[in-house]
């Protein structure tokens, strides 16, 4: 580490959000570039910086600062300019010379300590003074606050954030209880908030720290796909987090009960523990899932009638099941349909649709994620958008729960909404639509409730269709057509628990026999980036995807993606490229966006919208150093990243079967050997199958292949939305 102090002379970039900034350096007689993370800093003001020199291709040297410490101006020369550098609001260069003419060096003292001295000086008055004097002092606050922070380990940006929303009461909430902070701020989480504590001397044993690992727990396993825990689970998970005893632990749930931080449901000898929001969110759910449940009586004569209108205008020919579905869908105000590949749930939603508008409703259709909505309007010809995008994010709604312009109080202008890909749906989500649904308004959700559930926490489509409470109708007839696609037939045999057929050579399901990690490796490289694309004509980037069960191991994704964006966008002088951790992410990578972000802004030509979410994937298009900014496209939207925001992103030559949800690509490659058994098993194979279009390669082991098929112990989640709605029903005595 080195050394250096000057005066900062010219900002060149700030980014308020995460202090990012590109300032030019008067050291002596040197002018340097430096680069590094800032709360506020103005021009003029002197600092004494420790980090390293650097050598940028584009920029040349530069000075890349690890750490920082403002100094005073410490003479009258450094005070004038800092004064008049526009650091504080309403002085000028003419003015800041006349107030360091009048006090000299003496001229901090005399605005902290006695500010009304400053009406001494020519074009100030006393009101002026006071707003001068409130400035510097604010600054001051500021930079002592940033200064104390940094002291816990806390970096700049999150040191600024924790300021802005506490102000001065920082030094108190530190003191006294360090986990306010993992309450109240995004990016604070429990294990921050844990470190500062520790720091700051709080017990091991402490109140504050036990609540709030306990709160912390129950945060974790909704990640695991939980909405609640059992007590006797919450209580081992927090006491090994917190390394106390289980008693510490269990005294202080009737507590937070009364505090109303967590729900206690009894259940026979044991209880289930829920966070509130997601006890409100299931219980809300089940409510509204039964307000919407309303039958309308339609003559079976002028139903067929209807039926067979839209068969003879469409070209459709529906089968008993698709009829039934069509029925069911216009007697109900909510319906669950059902139906695997092949089974014609495309042309039961075209029908649907088509019988729906000639009756005057307005249908808005919707799908959990950006490709499964893109697929949606191409089969239906409709226009369809993702379900955040039809609830429309409220960004200036704040707080830490994801919240949505359409609500009880603005619902959706429509009639009907129907939904696809309902498996991917998850709890918070489904939560948000039903209270954007005005009364009266049907809702269809079309589903395959053998598919992986959702990323989010809950178990939406199984639990609804496990409470037999809810009309549904499944699919299970394989059309003639679809029936001659192997992938659709082998995805039927995988889900029915019988081995798929692996030795067919000429369709579009093929099985390639590999028994090393190695061999498997090489093998759906070569498949990838050459056999493939020359074959078929695919393209490496847009047509094939490679899926994995599993993220560790010697197939999974973190082996995977490397090696394949070594071959398919290797380094080359033109290529700028940036890394984050131990992933480079280079010009003409293809990558993922792994946690919704409702904050950035895209643009599609003149169109402009906000949000990228989980699953989402694209191109790297520009990495522009100078504007601090990664440019990402999205099927054509096109974002902007800072470096910091690289977080949120993956590469995409290789992804996880679950990442893949609601996707379909023209042709998939699944490496399928060894690897951990829980990760290996029937409706993480079934899933896996069912995003191939036209063609599927499996590489590996056929034993690993049929253990997968055995094993069919579904993914564990604690959820209660199943036993919530029969509550609801049966207190309304049906």
């Amino acid at each position: 580490m080195e050394t250096i102090k000057g005066y900062v002379d010219n900002i060149i970039f700030h980014n308020a959000e995460n202090g990012y900034t590109v300032l030019e350096l008067i050291c002596g007689e040197e002018e340097l570039t430096c680069v590094g993370t800032f709360g506020e800093i103005s021009e003029g003001t002197n600092i004494e910086a420790e980090g390293e020199y650097t050598t940028h291709p584009s920029y040349g040297r530069q000075f890349k600062i690890a750490s920082f410490e403002e100094k005073a101006p410490e003479d009258a020369a450094a005070i004038e300019r800092y004064l008049g550098s526009g650091a504080i609001k309403g002085i000028g260069l003419a003015l800041a010379a006349r107030i360091v003419r009048r006090f000299q060096e003496d001229t901090f003292r005399i605005i902290e300590e006695e500010p009304e001295r400053l009406a001494e000086v020519k074009g100030i008055s006393q009101r002026k003074a006071m707003e001068i004097a409130e400035q510097v002092v604010g600054k001051r606050d500021l930079r002592q606050a940033m200064l104390f922070l940094q002291q816990y380990g806390i970096r700049t940006n999150l040191a600024l954030k924790i300021y802005r929303i506490y102000g001065m009461e920082i030094y108190r909430i530190l003191k006294e209880n360090p986990y306010q902070l993992a309450d109240d701020i995004d990016g604070v989480g429990f294990k921050t908030a844990d470190e500062i504590a520790s720091r700051a001397g709080i017990r091991m044993d402490s109140d504050f720290r036990i609540r709030s690992g306990i709160l912390y727990t129950l945060q974790r396993a909704s990640m695991e796909g939980h909405t609640y825990l059992p007590a006797e689970e919450l209580t081992v998970r927090a006491a090994e987090l917190l390394q106390v005893e289980p008693g510490q632990i269990e005294k202080h749930y009737m507590n937070l009960a009364m505090d109303r931080r967590i729900i206690m449901q009894k259940s026979g000898e044991s209880a289930q523990i829920y966070s509130t929001a997601f006890y409100y969110m299931e219980a809300n759910t089940a409510t509204m899932l039964k307000q919407l449940d309303i039958g309308y009586d339609v003559p079976e004569i002028e139903m067929e009638e209807r039926i067979r209108k839209i068969e003879k205008q469409t070209g459709m020919d529906l089968d008993e099941h698709q009829a039934r579905a069509v029925r069911e869908a216009v007697k109900n105000g909510l319906l669950i349909i059902t139906g695997g590949p092949g089974t014609g749930k495309t042309t039961t939603l075209r029908a649907i649709i088509a019988l729906l508008e000639q009756q005057g409703q307005r249908v808005a259709i919707a799908a959990p994620t950006g490709r499964a909505a893109k697929r949606l309007s191409e089969v239906t010809g409709k226009d369809a958008g993702t379900v955040h995008r039809l609830l429309e994010v409220d960004r200036q709604s704040g707080g830490r729960l994801l919240q949505f312009q359409h609500h009880e109080r603005n619902p959706l202008k429509v009639d009907a909404v129907i939904i696809d890909e309902m498996s991917m749906m998850d709890t918070m989500l489904f939560d948000a639509l039903l209270r954007a649904l005005r009364p009266g308004a049907r809702l269809i959700l079309v589903g395959d409730s053998d598919q992986l559930p959702s990323v989010g926490a809950g178990n939406v489509l199984k639990d609804m269709l496990d409470s037999d409470c809810i009309p549904s109708v499944a699919l299970t007839e394989i059309f003639r057509q679809a029936a001659k696609s192997l992938i659709v037939t082998n995805a039927h045999h995988i889900v029915s628990g019988e081995n798929p057929v692996l030795d067919v050579t000429d369709r579009d399901f093929f099985f390639l026999t590999r028994h090393t990690p190695e061999a498997a490796v090489r093998t759906v490289a070569e498949l990838a980036v050459k056999r493939l694309p020359e074959r078929y004509r695919l393209s490496p980037f847009e047509d094939i995807q490679v899926l994995s069960p599993s993220r560790k191991g010697a197939t999974g994704i973190d082996v995977l993606n490397p090696y394949l964006q070594k071959l398919m966008n290797p380094p080359a002088e033109d290529k700028p490229q940036i890394k984050y951790g131990h992933t480079v992410f280079r010009v003409g990578d293809k990558v993922m966006q792994v946690r919704n972000n409702y904050d950035i802004v895209w643009k599609k030509g003149e169109e402009k919208g906000v949000g990228v979410y989980n699953g989402d994937i694209g191109r790297i298009l520009a990495i522009d150093r100078a504007a601090n900014a990664v440019v990402i496209s999205f099927d054509g939207r096109t974002a902007e990243y800072t470096p910091e925001q690289l977080n949120e992103l993956e590469l995409a030559y290789a992804v996880t079967v679950h990442k893949s949800q609601g996707n379909e690509f023209p042709a998939v490659i699944l490496p399928i050997l060894g690897g951990y058994d829980r990760l290996y098993f029937r409706n993480l194979l079934y899933t896996a199958v069912t995003r191939a279009k036209q063609l599927l390669i499996l590489v590996g082991e056929k034993e690993r292949v049929e253990f997968m098929v055995k094993n069919n112990l579904r993914t564990l989640r604690y959820t209660g939305l199943k036993f919530l709605i029969r509550q609801e029903v049966l207190e309304k005595g049906e």
